[in-house]
């Protein structure tokens, strides 16, 4: 199974879901978006695919949105886009795409939908606790 993660290995959310994917039995492929950027046809394309607008990939929390202005209800997902592309940091995270679909990771336990196969029942996150499976709807 094809697996691409966005990731940021300064988010705990985000080492978790790499840390769930390979504990499934897959190596995904690891974009590291704070190094490399988005491009408007990815951020796009992954949005479409998700099913989810721009403003719910939004990160609101420790980021420059509130300074931006962006969270006000009334600017455009273009101009959402555009900040996106600006300020690569403005992308909720981790965005992980298998054959199953595309979805922002957040909780971690997100991702098992995704996959083919859980981590064994012998799983911790970095906190030392297991996966909560209600959390993963």
């Amino acid at each position: 199974m094809q697996v691409v993660i966005h990731h940021n290995p300064s988010c705990g959310t985000s080492r978790n879901t790499l840390a769930i994917i390979r504990a499934s039995g897959i190596e995904p492929e690891v974009v590291e978006y704070m190094k490399t950027g988005w491009t408007r046809p990815q951020l796009l394309a992954l949005f479409a695919a998700a099913g989810m607008p721009p403003r719910d990939a939004l990160r609101t929390g420790k980021s420059p949105a509130e300074e931006l202005g962006l969270l006000d209800p009334s600017v455009s997902d273009e101009t959402l886009i555009e900040q996106m592309l600006a300020h690569p940091v403005l992308v909720n995270r981790p965005i992980v795409c298998t054959p199953k679909g595309v979805r922002l990771c957040r909780p971690c336990e997100r991702v098992l939908d995704l996959l083919d196969s859980a981590p064994g029942d012998d799983f911790l996150k970095e906190n030392g606790k297991p996966l909560d499976l209600d959390a993963k709807a």
